[in-house]
């Protein structure tokens, strides 16, 4: 599986417990079980596995569904398919018995029982085969076209069907590593679902377009009605929330007549969003596949020196999430003490470490306070302990130098660059600074700090006023003058 970023953000899981359930719960592993449950010596299979034509209506009807219905044959099929490639069903080919005209044998597999007494990991691997096999579905060209020209023609030319395995693959995944994207980032816990002809144009308009052409805008509606067919076959799994394409407008976007939607009926042209089983396997074929997908927890059994650089480049919401989950295996005291210990240093990293460290600490109870006292004259970390004495109501806190006071906001501002960039909130105490302290920049210059002159250069860039913009900029000079640089 193929994703753009090389390392993407981390993602809350829900626990295994409750996806397994989950699992068990989506109707084509349910149907897939039952299947397995009712099969037996007697079912008659073809020579790849499959049910045989005969016996797929009495496979619908222990489904439970209507003879009349004209998908219910479908239905079964797939569930079949599922349960014998999921290993739920062992089958022995004709070619393997008492000859070629011979019915294959059926007996139930080793992973049937793993649905109703196994561990939640044993049938998540069990859901995970079978999204391997709708997956390999969702990837092929549609069945009746494929009949249609092995009619007409004996055979299927696959390159003259235009139809490239590895390029329906790709985009596949580029789709729903879109989808993890927005289901990963902070922002994503709390959107809704996503149009479909957002998802589809993400992938075909290049970032730098303005206007669609009209040949790009023939690609989405391609892109729209594949994304549809495919959408449709991963929700019986589980993997998404699928509102389906109005079948009023289907004629429009087939013809590709349709222009992209406005906000007012975009939920008509079709709404995805992944589940949190959806989240989980995803995340899985990009382990599988050499991806560095994180997920908050990762860091819980590692080294306080881990969880702050781990958690660096982390989300707000997400680097609070790992934090917690660390420190419930910690000790408040010696937690206190590893993480100031892991927070020292004068390298690039090290304000931002510093910064995850206070968020760490803002999470430990009074228990901690000796450890913070023993840092009170420590130049890199007597500012933030000091800060956390206060905020805990300590008493005797030693008031700090203006020399550390100035340091420690030069770590600060240092460490929000590195996390959030040049931000509003930023912006904000950049411009509360300047108000506050006329002469900052006359001694801000001369801190001690690695990071003075870039600290002072992007007071500069984000300063609106452009008189103190200049004076943030002359202080920068001075300090890289200082340095020697």
């Amino acid at each position: 599986m193929s994703v753009s970023p090389a390392t993407l953000p981390p993602v809350l899981l829900h626990s295994e417990a409750e996806l397994a359930r989950a699992a068990l719960a989506t109707p084509l592993l349910s149907r897939a079980a039952r299947l397995a449950r009712w099969a037996g010596p007697e079912t008659r299979v073809g020579a790849g596995g499959e049910l045989v034509e005969e016996q797929l209506p009495a496979a619908a009807a222990e489904l439970g569904l209507e003879a009349d219905d004209p998908d219910a044959a479908a239905y079964a099929s797939e569930a079949w398919r599922v349960a014998v490639d999921t290993g739920l069903v062992d089958v022995t080919d004709a070619d393997e018995s008492e000859g070629e005209d011979a019915p294959g044998t059926v007996t139930a597999g080793e992973d049937l029982a793993a649905l109703s007494s196994g561990s939640p990991q044993d049938i998540l691997a069990v859901w995970l085969g079978a999204l391997d096999t709708v997956y390999s579905d969702a990837t092929v060209p549609d069945m009746d076209n494929l009949l249609d020209v092995l009619e007409e023609k004996g055979e299927v030319d696959f390159e003259e069907l235009g139809w490239d395995p590895q390029a329906e693959a790709d985009f596949l995944d580029g789709v729903l590593g879109n989808l993890y994207l927005l289901t990963a980032g902070d922002a994503g816990a709390g959107e809704g679902p996503v149009p479909l002809p957002a998802l589809a144009a993400s992938m075909i308009v290049p970032d730098d377009m303005g206007e669609p052409t009209d040949d790009v805008l023939e690609q989405v509606s391609d892109a729209m009605m594949k994304l549809d067919d495919q959408f449709r076959l991963f929700e019986p799994l589980g993997l998404v929330e699928y509102q389906p394409v109005d079948e009023a407008l289907m004629v429009d976007i087939d013809e590709a007549e349709a222009p992209l939607p406005d906000d007012e009926d975009v939920t008509r042209y079709g709404m995805v969003r992944l589940t949190p089983l959806g989240v989980y396997g995803i995340r899985a074929r990009m382990l599988e596949a050499g991806v560095d997908a994180p997920a908050v927890g990762d860091l819980a059994d590692k080294g306080a020196d881990a969880l702050l650089e781990g958690t660096a480049g982390f989300p707000q919401a997400a680097a609070q999430a790992e934090i917690e989950q660390w420190l419930a295996r910690h000790e408040p005291l010696a937690a206190a003490r590893e993480l100031l210990a892991a927070a020292r240093g004068g390298d690039e990293g090290a304000p931002l470490r510093r910064l995850r460290c206070q968020q760490a600490l803002s999470l430990v109870g009074r228990e901690a306070e000796p450890a913070l006292r023993e840092v009170l004259d420590d130049a890199e970390l007597g500012g933030l302990a000091r800060v956390w004495l206060a905020e805990h109501g300590a008493a005797d806190v030693p008031a700090p130098s203006e020399a550390l006071v100035f340091w420690l906001t030069i770590d600060t501002i240092a460490a929000q660059l590195a996390a959030e960039g040049n931000s509003d909130e930023l912006q904000g105490l950049v411009e509360g600074l300047s108000e506050q302290h006329s002469g900052f920049f006359a001694a801000a210059w001369r801190v001690e700090h690695p990071a003075t002159a870039d600290v002072l250069e992007a007071m500069g860039r984000l300063h609106p006023d452009k008189k103190v913009a200049k004076e943030a900029r002359k202080a920068a000079f001075k300090a890289r003058s200082q340095q020697g640089v």
